[in-house]
């Protein structure tokens, strides 16, 4: 009797995992374009803190063993990609971004690359797109650059940093 309890007790836990698993993954695939198949380190982001926020709301406490380890991964995503520049990005943002690259001629892979990464140098700009050289002039590197950064929003205490060295350069050149 007690064996038919356990197999029925696991068999539940089980079938209450594979629910939760399946929500995941459907959350986690549903997109407005299903033919898109890339996430931005922005959307995965919002993606976890809110699935986050709603098993800190569920308030369950005890978690079988792949959802323990589905919460490291979780942990340590949030924790890398929380120090990229996708932290301060919006969805107005990632929109605007995007309308303003349609002038550029990038691949979908090589805008997710800039979005993700915020490049603010030409050579990080070569690294990411493929056959830089061949396919964009200076000057298009430097319109892609001022792209970049004018609407991507970087870490605001590394530009407060940027712009005191800058002053203190100029301070040091008169």
């Amino acid at each position: 009797m007690k064996t038919n309890a356990c197999v029925s007790s696991l068999a539940e836990v089980s079938l209450q995992s594979a629910k939760w698993k399946l929500k995941f993954i459907s959350a986690y695939f549903r997109r407005k374009d299903a033919n898109a198949a890339l996430l931005s380190n922005f959307e995965v982001y919002q993606l976890l803190t809110d699935l986050k926020q709603q098993r800190k709301e569920s308030g369950k406490n005890k978690q079988s063993t792949g959802q323990q380890n589905l919460n490291t991964i979780v942990y340590e995503t949030l924790k890398y990609i929380s120090k990229t520049p996708c932290r301060y990005q919006s969805p107005e943002t990632v929109r605007d971004f995007l309308i303003a690259m349609k002038g550029h001629k990038l691949t979908k892979a090589e805008k997710l690359q800039l979005l993700n990464h915020r490049p603010v140098t030409a050579v990080e700009i070569q690294l990411m797109v493929e056959e830089s050289e061949e396919r964009l002039t200076e000057e298009q590197i430097e319109s892609l650059l001022k792209t970049v950064t004018s609407i991507l929003p970087g870490d605001p205490e590394e530009q407060q940093r940027d712009s005191a060295m800058v002053t203190e350069d100029k301070g040091d050149q008169m």
